[in-house]
Order: C-alpha cells, then sequence, then structure tokens
C-alpha cells in the first residue's frame, strides 16, 4: 500500500514509555516498556552455565535475572564461545556446570519460565546486522527487486571483515554503498567492545544492552513511508534527533514534539483501540464480529456473521463478512502481539473460489506484520491453521493479571449455583456459632434466592437450624462469597439487621426498578431492601422517603 497513511506516536510518563504505530488511522502495534521492567530481549550476557540437561539436550545459564535462562544445543554459537561448529550435536560434549559463555536473549522471561538465550550473537544497526562468528551475507525477503537484492549482496560481500557473517536490512535498499560501510564500522567496533567487556567482567554480567524503546524504534521502524513520529516529551524528542543525526538525517523534519494539552493518545484514538484490544469480541463494520479465546498453548478465532444479514443473499454474505474478518484478524494479532499456533474458525464457504480469495486475502494482509507468519492453509475440518513466531509477552499479559475471583478462568458460578453452595456451607458453620440469631452477607442476587418468595426457603432453614437467620443482600462482595457479620442474640441482631424504622424518614438512591412490580423503586441501606413506592422512575436519583413498615427481609416506604 504505496499511499498508506503511516504515524508512530509516543507517549511518555514517568511510569511507561508507550509507543503506537498507526496505518490510516488504525491502531496495529503498541510497544510498552516500564522503569522497572526493564526489557532484556536483545542484551548480551557473560553467563555461567548452572547446570547441563543432556536428556533435553539444553542447559540452564545464569546470567544475573531471577530466574536462570534457557539454552538449547542448536542455539550454541561454537565460534563466539571458543569450540569448532562441527561439534555441535551433544549438549554435555560442548558446555560444562560452571564454564562463562557468552549469550543472547532472545524470548523475554514470562511466566515460570526463564529467559530464552542463543549463542548465535546479532548486533543490529540501521542497515546491516552484524553476526559474528558467521560467513555468509543475507539480504531481507522484504526486498522484492532481484537486481537490488543482488547489489546489495554483492557490494556487502566485498566490505565484509573476515569470521563476521552480515544481514542486509529491508530499509537498505536504495542506500549508497558509503553510508553502508559507516554502518558496518560502527557494529564492527560495537563488538569489539563488548568483547572487551567479556574478558574484563565478572560473571553473571550484562556486557551490552540495547536501545531505549523509543530509539528502537527510530533505528528499526522509523523509514521514509512513514508520514510523522509524533513525541509528548521532550527528553526522548532529543534522543530521537540524536540517533536521527547518525543514521538518517533526512528524517529528522518528520519527528514533531506534541505539545497540545489533549493527551496525544486520546488525540489519536489508541486508548480506545488498547481497551478493545483487551477484549474477547471484536465487532466488525458490516455488522460481524471476531470472538478471540487465548489460551497458553494455542489461540483460536471465531468468525460470525452477527447483525449482517447482507443485501443480496447468504453467499455473498458470508464472502463479504470473512473478507473484513481477514483484515481484521491480521490486525488484531499483530496489535495483541498473539505467537504460537493460531486457529481461524471462519464462516463456512461451500464455494471453492470463495474459500480461495478469503486465504489470499489473510495472505495479503499478513504481510505488513514484521513477525514471522505463516499460514498453513485450510485443514479438513474446514479451519485457516496460522503460526507466529512468539519473542515477548502477549499485550494482555503486559496490561492484565488474572482475574483473583476466578482463578483465570473468566467465569464465575451462577447466583442460583452459589445459593445452593452457601446454603449448604451455612448449615455446617452455623451449626457450631453460638448464639440465637445470625446476621448473613452477600451478593443481593444470592440474598433473593436463599431467602425465596415471601421469606419461605429462608423459613426451612431456620426451622432445621433452630436459630434466627438475617440474610442482608449488597453489591459491595462478590457473587461466590459470603460475610457473617454477627451472631448473638436476637434483638441485638435485630438492632443491625434492620439499618431503619418505621415512621423514620431517609434519603436514599432509587437503583433501580421493582422486578415484579415496575412502578415502586428500589433502594438499599448498608444493602438491607427497601421497596419505595411509585418511585419506579426516579430509579438513578436521590429521594426522601419514609418508612411505613419493616419485615425480616426489606422494609417499605413511600416519597414524602
Amino acid at each position: 500500500m504505496k499511499n498508506m497513511d503511516k504515524k508512530i506516536i509516543v507517549n511518555c510518563d514517568n511510569r511507561a514509555t508507550r509507543v503506537a504505530l498507526l496505518e490510516n488511522g488504525k491502531l496495529v502495534e503498541l510497544y510498552i516498556e516500564r522503569p522497572l521492567q526493564h526489557r532484556v530481549v536483545g542484551n548480551l550476557y557473560k553467563g555461567i552455565v548452572a547446570n547441563v540437561l543432556p536428556g533435553m539436550q539444553a542447559a540452564f545459564v545464569d546470567i544475573g535475572l531471577e530466574k536462570n535462562a534457557f539454552l538449547y544445543v542448536d542455539d550454541i554459537y561454537t565460534e563466539v564461545n571458543g569450540e569448532a561448529p562441527q561439534a555441535r550435536g551433544e549438549i554435555a560434549k560442548l558446555l560444562k556446570a560452571g564454564e562463562e559463555i557468552m549469550v543472547q536473549v532472545i524470548k523475554e522471561p514470562f511466566g515460570s519460565k526463564g529467559a530464552r538465550v542463543t549463542g548465535q550473537i546479532t548486533l543490529p544497526g540501521r542497515y546491516l546486522v552484524l553476526v559474528p562468528g558467521a560467513d555468509y551475507v543475507g539480504v531481507s525477503r522484504r526486498i522484492e527487486s532481484q537486481t537490488e537484492r543482488e547489489r546489495l549482496r554483492r557490494e556487502v560481500e566485498k566490505m565484509r571483515p573476515e569470521k563476521l557473517g552480515l544481514i542486509v536490512r529491508t530499509v537498505a535498499e536504495g542506500v549508497e554503498n558509503e553510508i553502508l560501510e559507516q554502518d558496518l564500522q560502527f557494529l564492527v567496533q560495537l563488538w569489539h567492545r563488548i568483547l572487551n567487556r567479556f574478558q574484563q567482567k565478572t560473571a553473571p554480567a550484562v556486557i551490552y544492552q540495547d536501545l531505549a524503546l523509543t530509539c528502537r524504534i527510530a533505528r528499526d521502524l522509523f523509514v521514509e513511508d512513514f508520514n510523522s513520529f509524533l513525541i509528548d516529551n521532550d527528553h526522548e524528542y532529543e534522543k530521537v534527533h540524536e540517533i536521527l543525526d547518525y543514521i538518517s538525517p533526512h528524517l529528522k523534519p518528520k519527528v514533531t514534539f506534541y505539545r497540545d494539552p489533549q493527551p496525544i493518545f486520546e488525540r489519536y484514538g489508541v486508548e480506545k483501540e488498547i481497551e478493545k484490544a483487551l477484549e474477547g469480541q471484536v465487532w466488525l463494520k458490516s455488522g460481524g464480529y471476531l470472538v478471540f479465546d487465548e489460551t497458553e498453548a494455542l489461540t483460536v478465532i471465531d468468525v460470525n456473521t452477527g447483525r449482517y444479514t447482507g443485501k443480496r443473499n447468504l453467499t455473498d454474505t458470508i464472502l463479504k463478512t470473512n473478507l473484513e474478518a481477514a483484515d481484521e484478524i491480521a490486525r488484531q494479532i499483530r496489535l495483541r502481539d498473539i505467537g504460537g499456533i493460531i486457529i481461524v474458525d471462519f464462516i463456512d464457504m461451500s464455494i471453492e473460489e470463495h474459500r480461495q480469495k478469503v486465504l489470499d486475502r489473510l495472505n495479503d494482509a499478513v504481510k505488513h506484520d514484521r513477525t514471522k507468519t505463516y499460514i498453513l492453509g485450510i485443514t479438513a475440518l474446514g479451519l485457516v491453521e496460522m503460526t507466529r513466531k512468539k519473542v515477548r509477552q502477549d499485550l494482555a499479559a503486559v496490561l492484565q493479571q488474572p482475574c483473583p475471583y476466578c482463578n483465570g478462568t473468566g467465569r464465575v458460578l451462577t447466583p442460583l449455583v452459589v445459593s445452593s453452595k452457601i446454603e449448604r456451607e451455612l448449615k455446617k458453620v452455623l451449626q457450631q456459632e453460638p448464639g440465637e440469631a445470625v446476621l448473613v452477607e452477600m451478593h443481593h442476587e444470592v440474598a433473593a434466592i436463599i431467602i425465596g418468595t415471601g421469606g419461605a426457603n429462608l423459613k426451612k432453614i431456620e426451622d432445621q437450624l433452630n436459630r434466627h437467620i438475617f440474610i442482608r443482600g449488597t453489591n459491595d462482595i462478590h457473587i461466590e462469597r459470603y460475610r457473617i457479620v454477627a451472631a448473638g442474640k436476637l434483638k441485638e441482631i435485630e438492632a443491625l439487621a434492620f439499618p431503619v424504622s418505621p415512621g423514620e424518614i431517609i434519603e436514599v438512591l432509587i437503583e433501580e426498578p421493582h422486578a415484579a412490580h415496575p412502578e415502586h423503586g428500589i433502594a438499599r441501606l448498608q444493602g438491607f431492601v427497601i421497596n419505595v413506592e411509585g418511585a419506579g422512575e426516579k430509579a438513578g436519583r436521590t429521594v426522601r422517603v419514609k418508612i411505613t413498615g419493616v419485615c425480616r427481609t426489606f422494609a417499605r416506604a413511600v416519597l414524602v
């Protein structure tokens, strides 16, 4: 898309730096870096082999982080760490516990897993990537012109130092040899400094730290096809100008210091898009919608027609929804940074030509994704299978935590199931509880079921336990929980259970119309229900009422 409007938006405060990539006004990628949670991908360490696991053909390396890093046998780059390449194969022959080695982090630590590391070092510059110990020149596949690919390969091969491999980055397309040589000299000097640090430092130690987020974005992403680079922090703005002075001075006019009083992410609609990216359901413009179900092993995306009924026939409706879904799925995968196995359940298509159209659209849409994404085709069950390289935590893991109430299941028990559970527990607990009366507080939906119509169910429980039980419903408690507020003599508990008395005039908030008699309104005082006659239309308003009667489970009142 030659005419695509592309922007980089940077928001900084003392808690985090956030970088948003927008394409035609839509958020497609989001990067977040916090001062207290330093990114470690790309960093080089002098590590100590903690233990070698021959059965797994892997080793754990102490690099100074909380958990030891994981190193697989095929990731040991023997030239850098002093072994002959042919020796690769059996890890016990390559590494010994206590040995000091140089490694680079390729996957962030997350969950219970430590970082994933490699001995195959890569140092990115603006136009080239240096690969110490390698003996080749690679050219980015994103450079489509075969003539340009051959020119770059030929010229870079001429300047390549011995025992140093090079990869030509996409941004090098059309770049003059002199600029490529400058980039190479910078990388070679950097590598020599790293080798010196490796000799001088005591393991475990960091010997090279990659640039901070905003500068990495300027180095790795900011190219000619971006229209603007907006930054709302003067310090970050200056740093980006400094790095562009060296790598791409001609791009400096596109960098702008954002001064408007309206927060930058609100101004460009990024905050709302982030909220949507954390939801399980994503609506399409046509009225269809996607459902995302993410697990540790894989992500399933379901496509539904929803409100869209089409203008001609069902086949056209399904095709249009699936085509729109293909574009949105590619965007959401990038934005949410979903990795691993991805299964897409498009709406069933009976025409082979339509299936191919949707597959082609999906293939085109994922081409904009810089993370390696492969579409493996349609399975026998009609599902589209994809894989995407997982390098860091996905967006949900960065911004959310497991629900402390449902333990990450995303579901809670229904009020009916909870009422039965609480009833059983109360019968056990109250048999040991002294006192003739007890006040129990629980979610108001559960309280209504336990009390029953006219208090009939509560009366049964009281008869079984030979105890006076007062139930208080409230919104301020989790639906699966309850608490015994007090136990003791009947008059003491009555005074606690009934926060009002007949004839009393008070102010209350009408929360909702009565479910069975909508002309009346429901208010609550300390969880105690007050049924206000004639207040059904006053929901959301505070009114003065007079208490006309107090029962075991609620009070009656009239408007004053």
